[in-house]
């Protein structure tokens, strides 16, 4: 299914939601893997920490202040296109993330991000945090990092609240 830019798909399935966000991104996927992995970049736009990109590597993020930190196997890498690990601590339940890039020109790549979260654990603010990191990675991209902005997340909470509670949702994944 090819999503159009920004675009959120839900879906439920078995007590869990998943959401996928997609942003084009007018850098080269070189450019754009870079920030998903270098220690580098990934605090101009997520938290600090390191994603080693191979399997069986970690994903260790520190988000300080909100006390939330992921410490999670990575599952999945293909480079400069695929890189799945968990947005979990141990002991946990898996909240998995997938990240997929594809290039849509000489210079412009397609970012698509898979959340899944227990339905339990407020799937709309979990997926409007990340749409809100989505934003700051787009600035980072730019050379111009931002804090994480606050109202986009409210914003994307409420829609995204909205939907789930609508049942606009697909019923199966």
């Amino acid at each position: 299914m090819r999503l159009p830019v920004g675009a959120r798909a839900l879906r439920r399935a078995d007590g869990r939601v998943e959401g996928v966000l997609a942003r084009d991104l007018p850098h080269p996927a070189e450019r754009v893997w870079a920030h998903l992995i270098a220690p580098e970049f990934l605090p101009l736009w997520l938290a600090e920490g390191r994603v080693e990109p191979r399997l069986d590597g970690f994903a260790r993020l520190d988000f300080g202040q909100s006390g939330s930190a992921i410490d999670s196997p990575v599952t999945q890498v293909i480079p400069l296109q695929a890189l799945d690990y968990s947005w979990s601590g141990p002991g946990e339940p898996e909240r998995p993330l997938r990240w997929r890039l594809r290039a849509v020109g000489p210079a412009e790549t397609r970012l698509l991000l898979s959340v899944t979260t227990p339905e339990a654990d407020d799937p709309a603010r979990a997926l409007a945090g990340w749409d809100a990191h989505l934003e700051m990675l787009a600035a980072a991209l730019e050379g111009v990092p931002i804090k994480f902005p606050f109202q986009h997340f409210q914003a994307a909470r409420a829609a995204l609240s909205a939907e789930l509670i609508e049942g606009d949702v697909q019923a199966a994944m």
